[in-house]
């Protein structure tokens, strides 16, 4: 940043002011989706905080860089929007036909998954030293779900200094409080994190590899043949199924297996169709439904899979379709036979 620039943008100059913070709308996005869970709601909320900078920028002395006080905006826009009391819970969605029984019943959460393709957008800034999660695995959905079940502060104190990689004084300047503050808020979000995000079944093969490519297919192809023995071959013995926002969670094979045998046979005269995305760094599929006769098949939710080694350890089916213009996804996709399957990009 130059001072002619900052002192043309505080002049008014609105080219200026998109010089001084282009280079940080792509991570400040995903810093606001950590925080709030949906994609949806950190868009607006990242032009709020856009809007909100460029009316304080004459407040901005210098003392910080501007990618900092960019941040300090969108964390305290992001705390305000999580206390605003008309930031109702996401409606539970109905299901067409009678569930059985879940493992638990988890509170709505706020959650979107993320495009792969807005990842891609975002500089990579290197790993640093301050940060606990890097790159991947701050994104992925386990990641973000655990994020969502915080008290807002922790989550945040947690995300600056864990995944930002800023020092426990830059954090308490931030959120407005004390260093003491900021470690009993941290320590106390690193326990309940790990706790959520316990694994143990070895790192997950590398993005669009072969063996990726491979269990991805044998469950696409299991998912859409209607083969439930197929898909629980490929599972580990902890897996489990969620369907945000509905609290409804099956873990284990025999209540998964039971789940899908209720699902698959509410309309059994239609065919299912997938096309391969990427989401929250995981191989994800977009699913379209047919029925008999029809040319085309209609949205039905985006699948995303969560990999353990050589087998699946989640499954999580997001039921709106909103989702689909997100990932610029066609509203419809032509039916090219019995059942259709795009591979994973």
């Amino acid at each position: 940043m130059s001072q002619t620039t900052l002192g043309r943008a505080r002049a008014g100059d609105h080219d200026a002011f998109r010089e001084l913070v282009e280079p940080y709308r792509q991570e400040l996005r995903l810093h606001c989706y950590r925080l709030l869970g949906s994609l949806a709601d950190a868009e607006d909320l990242l032009q709020d905080v856009l809007l909100a900078a460029w009316r304080g920028l004459d407040r901005f002395e210098g003392r910080s860089s501007v990618r900092t006080w960019l941040y300090r905006i969108a964390t305290n826009r992001c705390l305000n929007a999580l206390r605003d009391a008309g930031r109702r819970k996401p409606p539970e969605p109905v299901p067409p036909f009678e569930p059985p029984e879940p493992t638990r019943r988890a509170e709505p959460t706020w959650l979107q998954p993320y495009p792969d393709t807005l990842l891609d957008r975002i500089p990579d800034h290197g790993p640093d030293p301050e940060a606990r999660y890097h790159g991947k695995e701050a994104v992925e959905l386990a990641f973000i779900t655990g994020l969502q079940l915080l008290p807002p502060r922790q989550a945040a104190t947690l995300v600056l200094r864990d995944v930002l990689g800023y020092a426990a004084a830059e954090v308490a300047d931030l959120l407005g409080t004390t260093e003491t503050a900021v470690k009993g808020a941290l320590q106390r979000a690193r326990a309940s994190l790990d706790r959520h995000r316990a694994a143990g079944h070895g790192r997950p093969p590398s993005p669009g590899s072969a063996a990726e490519r491979e269990l991805t297919r044998r469950f696409a192809d299991a998912f859409t043949s209607g083969d439930i023995d197929g898909i629980l071959a490929l599972l580990t013995d902890d897996a489990w199924l969620a369907m945000p926002p509905a609290p409804h969670e099956y873990h284990g094979a025999e209540d998964i297996a039971a789940f899908l045998r209720a699902s698959m046979a509410w309309s059994p005269s239609s065919t299912l169709h997938l096309t391969g995305t990427r989401a929250n760094t995981q191989p994800a599929f977009a699913c379209y439904l047919a029925d008999e006769g029809d040319g085309a098949a209609t949205p039905a939710g985006l699948v995303v899979l969560t990999l353990a080694a050589q087998r699946i350890r989640g499954i999580t089916r997001f039921l709106s379709d909103d989702v689909f213009g997100l990932f610029g996804l066609p509203g419809t996709i032509p039916v090219t036979g019995p059942r259709a399957r795009r591979p994973v990009p």
